[in-house]
C-alpha cells in the first residue's frame, strides 16, 4: 500500500514537471512557430559556410554552468551537400572534433550524420530557424551514454547563429548548451 501511495505521489510531482517542459518551455516550440518570422531565411549553405568561430557554455541539470568552450567551424558546401568540421576547446583543456555530413532537401529538411550520432539527425528549416533532433553517444570518458538531443539554431539579424540545445536521458533534461556561431573576419 505504501508503494502505491509513493508511486501516486511521484506521478503527481512528475506530471507537472513533464507538462511544463513539453508545453510551456523549450519543448513546446515547433518549426511552424517560425515559418512567418521576420528576417532572412536560414540557409545553411550560406550561414554555416566558410570559417566560423563558436563560443558557448553547457549547463548541468540543476542550471549551473558545468563547462565553457570556444571553437572553430569550417563549412564546405557543394550544391545541397555539405561538410561541417568542428573543433571545440573546453576550459578544462579537452579538445573535441566532430565532422557532420549534411544534406539539404528541396522541402527544407536537413539530414546530418556524424560518427557519434547513431542513426543520424533530422531537421527542418523554418524561417530564420533550424530544428534538429538526434541521439548523441557520449565518449567513454563521459560514461558512453546515449542522449536524445534537440538543437535549435536561430539566425540573428547580423548573421550570427544562436544555438540552443537540450540533452535528455529517460525524458529528463541532463544538460543544455547555449552558443553563438559567427563568421570569422577575413583580412
Amino acid at each position: 500500500m505504501m508503494a502505491a501511495w509513493f508511486g501516486a505521489g511521484a506521478a503527481m510531482v512528475a506530471l507537472p514537471v513533464w507538462a511544463r517542459g513539453r508545453f510551456a518551455a523549450f519543448g513546446a516550440q515547433g518549426p511552424g512557430d517560425y515559418l512567418d518570422a521576420p528576417g532572412e531565411m536560414f540557409d545553411p549553405r550560406h550561414h554555416l559556410s566558410g570559417e566560423m568561430g563558436i563560443d558557448g557554455v553547457i549547463y548541468g541539470p540543476m542550471g549551473r554552468v558545468t563547462s565553457r568552450f570556444s571553437g572553430d567551424f569550417q563549412g564546405i558546401w557543394q550544391g545541397n551537400e555539405g561538410v561541417l568540421k568542428e573543433t571545440y576547446r573546453y576550459a578544462s583543456g579537452q579538445v573535441e572534433d566532430r565532422e557532420w555530413r549534411l544534406r539539404l532537401g528541396n522541402d527544407m529538411t536537413l539530414r546530418a550524420e556524424a560518427p557519434d550520432v547513431p542513426g543520424g539527425a533530422r531537421g527542418r528549416i523554418s524561417g530564420p530557424t533550424v530544428q534538429m533532433r538526434y541521439r548523441l553517444k557520449l565518449g567513454e570518458d563521459a560514461g558512453g551514454h546515449v542522449l536524445r538531443a534537440t538543437d535549435w539554431m536561430y539566425l540573428s539579424p547580423d548573421g550570427a547563429v544562436v544555438n540552443r540545445s537540450q540533452f535528455r536521458k529517460f525524458g529528463l533534461k541532463v544538460a543544455e548548451l547555449v552558443a553563438v556561431i559567427r563568421p570569422k573576419e577575413t583580412t
